[in-house]
């Protein structure tokens, strides 16, 4: 999930107002060849969905062990993370496949679509970002509930 958080900041402070600062050719060249790498990366893949995975079954686990309040912060995490995949389906990537649809930037390609990633895509990843922040600090909650019942039961 810090991953995530991470990798949606670093878009949010440096990668896309880097890429505002130059012309629309540049910006869909370097967004085209960042989702090309992202799409075509395992390693990105297995921690995009291993963290909702993970989360959620750690949030089934606690639950079904009777560890309530645990549970619902990992649950409420989940949701979370949920909330961003949504949002990454309904519009980042929608924005994306668009993006791509322009091919190769050359002089004459016509960058309208660039607006909507300087408006629209930035503004969900802004909310991907907090949902992920919101997440993270779900999760560390029930790390923190969860260590205080293993103390008490190593001391009892």
């Amino acid at each position: 999930m810090g991953l995530m958080a991470g990798l949606f900041f670093a878009f949010d402070v440096s990668v896309m107002p880097g890429l505002a600062k130059g012309d629309d050719r540049t910006y869909a060249t370097a967004m085209q060849n960042i989702n090309a790498v992202i799409d075509g990366s395992g390693p990105f893949a297995l921690v995009f969905i291993g963290a909702l995975v993970l989360t959620a079954w750690a949030a089934f686990r606690a639950l079904r062990k009777g560890r309530r309040e645990t549970g619902w912060w990992l649950l409420a995490a989940t949701l979370c993370y949920a909330a961003a995949l949504l949002l990454t389906v309904g519009i980042n990537i929608p924005l994306n496949n668009k993006l791509a649809d322009l091919g190769h930037p050359g002089p004459s390609t016509d960058y309208s679509v660039i607006e909507d990633f300087k408006g629209t895509w930035e503004t969900a990843n802004i909310f991907r970002t907090l949902l992920c922040l919101t997440a993270l600090g779900g999760i560390v909650r029930a790390l923190l509930l969860h260590g205080r019942a293993t103390a008490r039961t190593d001391i009892g």
